[in-house]
């Protein structure tokens, strides 16, 4: 799915009370910042890449599963990330955007 939305446009659809279109690891984090963790879970966990991990990763460390987060870092070939949750998921979002 070809997205092209800068970081503040994707943000701003989180005001929207209904998912736009989105590819899934970007609808996985649109879910997150709207509190629905569990939708969240499972839109990251069918996707078997390094993002689908990273992203798995943050889900599991926002849940304060360290021990499952950690377990998603290695997997997505990343060091446990260190920062606040909310920079961890513009970070992600950025990257996943300048991705599509």
């Amino acid at each position: 799915m070809d997205v092209r939305m800068t970081f503040e446009e994707f943000r701003a659809t989180l005001a929207s009370s209904s998912a736009p279109a989105l590819p899934p690891l970007l609808l996985a984090l649109w879910h997150d910042a709207r509190g629905a963790w569990d939708a969240a879970h499972r839109v990251a966990q069918d996707v078997d890449d390094a993002d689908g991990a990273l992203v798995h990763a943050y889900l599991h460390r926002k849940e304060g599963d360290a021990g499952n987060a950690a377990y998603w870092y290695r997997r997505a070939g990343q060091p446990v990330c260190l920062t606040s949750l909310d920079e961890e998921w513009k970070a992600i979002a950025i990257r996943l955007l300048t991705r599509e």
